[in-house]
């Protein structure tokens, strides 16, 4: 059955098992979305309970007030452009108003991806505000669009790099509200990025006004109106919910306040948790994980924001043990199911049950689950990828879920194709968020799929190419198996789309591997011999030469806005920064 499709003037999409009603939304055909009847804008109009986002346009809001304000001038001088420049660069009045509406982009995408697999998303883990509102504009640059682009918010750099205990590892060893701080203050940043844009289009316009260049000012107007915002959906890692069900619910609603239209939760025990690609993991009976689904969707609809989207992430694949052996009610039950795993003994004459054992009855014997000293249980071993699959379906159909998230310990699209596969057999249109993650070995690990490859097929002798990490050479670099891997690595994320239903891709921690990489590289430099050559050739002719618009620091920040409102407020007595001693007029070129 298919997500959407159009009648009319109307499209009806497919939301939560229920069909709406949606305008249908002309977007002419941009890089990234080739098809012209899907775009990211498409029900962000402007509603009757307030302004709209994204689609305010210029023109509508000058002749709103050329309405109110026949002369040009509102109450005390006011220029009515300049109430119009305030207006567009307020793009949304409240956080919550940017839950709404990003949801709202996040289905649209989904109902996009369910028609065509080649147009997943993606998103790049930020631990800032600042880092946020660089990638960004780097995509727009880029595509000139932010479609299909996201922010990730990583739980594990929250606790790293965010945290007022000092860095800690990925345990939900973080304070509740630095998460919520962060999604506020990636929001401030990015609605900062819209002023600043907006502001400079707002001189273009006025420039051509002072010139009487007609064409210029058409122009200018044109891209006030055309303008897209810098504001994008924000995926949030919700880590394992940081409590009970009621604390998971408590949370959520502070984290889409902020500004979240996508939680992420996982399966592990709240006070056990741990990051996904360590030992230890210890996950909770299915029916507990849905209780916490069913948290965060009342969240959503408690603050008005039904569009909301929950993604369920399953450590079933790496997590041997389990909290608790939940109470089964009848045979096939969610319990039932999840008890199956269990590592078990039977209990006879020649083992009998000691006190203080628990035993099971499991198939109609009784039998002794095996019991750490820590009190968890163990499952059986190799039982990771038929609980997943189980885990996944249960999401979906019982909690609820909108997106799966399958913790993986290798990138290997085959392996989780075949779990994707079995999944969608019970529910065909299931979508997964894939983290694309730096705690693999890209090189090692493709290389190696590589090779087994070759020698399966018989393309090569096993002793052609080492094995082990001896395949990190560089010498394979320009080897045709180096080369083949990095080509598989160049469109991994279009093969797992395609192939494993991976709606969404996301790089968990890229920042923090940048930023130490960064630092390091400009640090041997600058402290060794290069001095301030070292700066420049790393940083700002590297800036100057892409276009990176924070080259000119004073102007990213806002300066040009204070300059602007100053104005706005003191014409000609205005004291402003950016006159012909601003040492930033040095890049106003570049």
């Amino acid at each position: 059955m298919p997500s959407a499709f159009r009648t009319g003037t109307t499209l009806v999409v497919r939301i939560c098992d229920r069909w709406e009603p949606r305008e249908w939304f002309a977007l002419s055909a941009d890089p990234f979305y080739r098809d012209p009847e899907w775009g990211r804008d498409a029900d962000l109009k402007p509603s009757k309970e307030g302004k709209g986002t994204m689609t305010q346009r210029y023109s509508d809001l000058a002749a709103e007030l050329d309405a109110r304000f026949p002369d040009g001038y509102a109450p005390g001088g006011v220029s009515v452009d300049d109430i119009v420049q305030l207006r567009l660069q307020n793009t949304f009045d409240t956080h919550l108003d940017i839950a709404r509406a990003m949801a709202k982009v996040m289905r649209a995408d989904m109902a996009a991806y369910d028609a065509d697999p080649s147009r997943f998303t993606q998103s790049l883990g930020c631990w800032s505000g600042f880092h946020a509102q660089q990638m960004i504009k780097a995509v727009k640059r880029l595509r000139g669009t932010t479609k299909g682009a996201y922010v990730y918010l990583s739980g594990w750099m929250v606790a790293g790099l965010r945290n007022r205990f000092g860095h800690q590892p990925d345990q939900s060893m973080h304070e509740k509200t630095a998460v919520v701080d962060l999604i506020e203050e990636i929001y401030v940043s990015l609605r900062q990025a819209d002023e600043v844009a907006v502001n400079d289009l707002f001189k273009d316009l006025k420039a051509a006004r002072e010139t009487g260049d007609a064409a210029a000012e058409k122009a200018a107007i044109a891209a006030l109106d055309g303008f897209e915002t810098h504001v994008v959906p924000i995926i949030a890692d919700i880590d394992a919910g940081f409590g009970n069900e009621h604390a998971t619910y408590l949370l959520a609603k502070a984290m889409i306040q902020a500004g979240a239209c996508c939680l992420q939760i996982e399966n592990q025990v709240s006070d056990a948790k741990q990051c996904g690609h360590q030992d230890g993991k210890v996950t909770v009976p299915r029916e507990d994980f849905i209780e916490k689904l069913r948290a965060c969707r009342l969240a959503f609809e408690e603050l008005g924001v039904p569009d909301g989207v929950i993604v369920a992430r399953t450590d079933s694949l790496g997590a041997g043990l389990t909290q608790k052996i939940p109470v089964s009610q009848q045979p096939g039950d969610l319990a039932s199911e999840y008890i199956k795993w269990l590592k078990t003994e039977p209990v006879d004459a020649a083992n009998p049950l000691l006190d203080g054992e628990v035993a099971i009855k499991v198939g109609g014997q009784l039998v002794r689950p095996v019991r750490l000293a820590n009190g968890l249980f163990a499952f059986k071993e190799g039982s990771g990828r038929a609980r997943v699959i189980e885990d996944c379906i249960a999401n979906l159909t019982e909690g609820g879920a909108d997106l799966l998230w399958i913790e993986t310990d290798t990138p290997n699209v085959k392996e989780i194709a075949s779990m994707v596969a079995a999944i969608r057999k019970v529910v065909p249109n299931a979508k997964l968020t894939y983290n694309n993650s730096p705690s693999f070995n890209w090189t090692l690990n493709l290389r190696k799929q590589v090779r087994a490859e070759w020698i399966a097929e018989g393309r090569i002798k096993a002793d052609a190419y080492p094995d082990g990490t001896a395949l990190m050479s560089a010498s394979l670099d320009d080897d045709p198996l180096g080369l083949e891997a990095d080509a598989r690595l160049a469109r991994f994320q279009a093969d797992i789309s395609a192939e494993a239903g991976v709606f969404h891709n996301l790089i968990t921690l890229p920042t923090f591997h940048l930023t130490a990489k960064s630092m390091d590289e400009l640090s041997r430099g600058y402290f060794g011999p290069d001095r301030m050559k070292a700066y420049v050739n790393t940083v700002q002719r590297e800036e100057i030469r892409r276009g990176v618009s924070a080259v000119r620091h004073q102007h990213e920040v806002g300066s040009d806005l204070g300059d602007a409102f100053k104005e706005m407020v003191s014409g000609e007595r205005a004291l402003k920064a950016g006159g012909h001693g601003n040492t930033m007029n040095q890049f106003a070129a570049e």
